[in-house]
């Protein structure tokens, strides 16, 4: 739900011109921050591009950051008007591409002295930014993947095997994304079919490794990204997200840890 609120002052004109200009402001930088934090920045990042595009329109901006929403106030340097907005966080996958080209428009903002409807057009085009092609990331996925299995010191079956589990489960992973389906069953289902798949190489005696396969299969799923940001959020006082954010991090590692052994369970694998 989206609320905001306007504070007039005693002056006619001002009353009549300048809480449309503060809208339109707070309106702006309110969608921007959602999705900078959305595409995986931290609360750091977001209070520093904010304030430096609130201030090259000569503007305040105070932000309460939680979890899921954001509260923003716009304001003129001597408080005598103020506009309000709250806003969802956007819901997406974490997005490096996103999270660089929207910092990179605050400073093109700040340097360039942007008008608030040039940078609503640059916003437009940034957000409309199309995705790291979904058959690359895959193959990525499963490199990465297959590295961390080598890393470990697999041989070479085990890495073939993490190899073609690792396409396997990021391309469910993808799948169910695409279907929106929970992200919590989501690294459950992917988690079991990765450790399934990988147990094959226990089954069928392919090299000297199974276990490493095994162990590795899923640490494509592990959360780095929301560990790392919530570790920052807290040096930077911002506890509530941090917390948000840990939680969210341990509950999504419970999750891969629970499909990991459940696949486990079913291919008759020891856990020690």
């Amino acid at each position: 739900m989206i609320r905001h609120h306007y504070m007039p002052t005693s002056e006619t004109t001002r009353r009549d011109a300048a809480p449309a200009c503060l809208k339109d402001i707070c309106i702006f930088l309110s969608e921007y921050a959602a999705w900078l934090l959305g595409s995986g920045a931290t609360c750091i990042r977001m209070e520093r591009n904010i304030s430096r595009m609130a201030g090259t329109w000569n503007c305040r901006a105070e932000m309460t950051i939680l979890p899921r929403h954001i509260h923003i106030t716009v304001s003129h340097p001597e408080h005598s008007d103020s506009y309000t907005y709250i806003i969802a966080t956007h819901e997406m996958p974490i997005s490096f591409e996103i999270n660089t080209l929207l910092s990179r428009l605050s400073w093109e903002i700040s340097d360039r002295k942007l008008s608030l409807m040039e940078a609503k057009k640059k916003f437009q085009e940034v957000i409309g930014t199309p995705g790291t092609n979904r058959w690359l990331m895959l193959i990525l996925a499963a490199c990465a993947n297959a590295s961390f299995c080598r890393l470990f010191s697999g041989d070479m079956e085990a890495v073939g095997v993490i190899f073609l589990t690792t396409l396997a489960g990021f391309f469910l992973k993808q799948e169910l994304g695409r279907r929106k389906v929970d992200v919590r069953l989501t690294f459950i289902l992917c988690a079991f079919v990765s450790s399934v798949l990988a147990s094959g190489a226990a089954v069928f005696h392919l090299g000297t490794t199974p276990e490493t396969a095994v162990g590795t299969s899923v640490l494509y799923l592990v959360p780095g990204i929301p560990f790392l940001n919530s570790f920052s959020d807290m040096l930077a006082g911002h506890y509530i997200c941090s917390f948000g954010r840990l939680v969210h991090a341990v509950v999504l590692t419970c999750c891969l840890s629970l499909g990991l052994l459940s696949g486990m369970l079913l291919s008759g694998m020891s856990m020690f």
